[in-house]
């Protein structure tokens, strides 16, 4: 089984790029985010004409997350996190696919920071951080998914120096990625790359992709359940590199299905 994350920057702006990556990779399970679309725009003739069920929940503009299955239709379980107000944010799906629940995700920037933007990002984790503890307590497979917009450590950036001040590497979100891992949460692809530079991300400006200037922002983290079925982990960084590409690469994991 095959579970990905792909942060795609306008689910609309960018559908023929999105379809393409699907038709290559195939993956089994994909959260999407950026949608930045409502609901009601949201291309799903598009996505069940290339063999994929969709939950989503959008918003006008901005955020807005979905989580697709090829051959099946994803069981919404959640959307939102616990303790959310009802116009929040689009930033939390979660469904049940093929014997995991999957909850896709896409964290606050935080920019700039220190500042009202950071305190709710880091509001944000806690609230996420609960939340993820409540899920790790139930005897089934999970997988947290999505957009962390998190710089784990220093190997995860390509110029550690330059982003010291920036909301995704200021040492309170570092914290609260790493109390996860510390809760038993397993970062997929680290774990199976531990001194690889693999980034995710590559901004549009000053050339940024051609220098791989890059950073890891987009996470794959395995309960205890599928952290032992664990087989592959990458980066479609090629995706990038195509044109009208969104400034994230398709990242993604293998692990042994639960049910055989």
């Amino acid at each position: 089984m095959t579970i990905a994350t792909f942060n795609v920057n306008g689910v609309n702006g960018r559908l023929a790029v999105l379809l393409r990556w699907l038709a290559e990779r195939a993956p089994d399970i994909v959260c999407l985010q950026e949608l930045k679309a409502e609901d009601c725009r949201f291309p799903l003739d598009a996505i069940e004409a290339a063999g994929y069920g969709a939950v989503w929940h959008g918003q006008k503009s901005w955020n807005g997350v979905a989580i697709l299955a090829r051959g099946r239709q994803p069981i919404e379980t959640r959307r939102g996190l616990p303790g959310e107000a009802a116009d929040a944010p689009s930033r939390y799906i979660e469904a049940a696919v093929q014997g995991v629940l999957v909850g896709c995700l896409y964290a606050p920037n935080g920019n700039p920071a220190p500042g009202p933007k950071f305190d709710a990002k880091l509001a944000w984790f806690e609230r996420f951080l609960a939340y993820a503890a409540d899920l790790a307590a139930h005897d089934v497979p999970v997988a947290l998914v999505g957009d962390y917009n998190v710089i784990p450590t220093d190997l995860d950036v390509y110029k550690p120096e330059r982003w010291r001040d920036d909301a995704l590497f200021r040492p309170e979100v570092r914290d609260a990625f790493q109390r996860l891992t510390a809760a038993g949460w397993t970062d997929a692809l680290r774990t199976l790359h531990p001194d690889e530079r693999l980034y995710t991300f590559w901004d549009y400006f000053r050339n940024a992709f051609g220098r791989d200037a890059g950073l890891r922002l987009d996470h794959l983290l395995l309960g205890r359940h599928l952290s032992g079925r664990l087989l592959d982990a990458g980066v479609d960084r090629h995706v990038r590199g195509w044109e009208k590409a969104s400034d994230h690469a398709p990242t993604w994991v293998m692990v042994e299905a639960p049910d055989g």
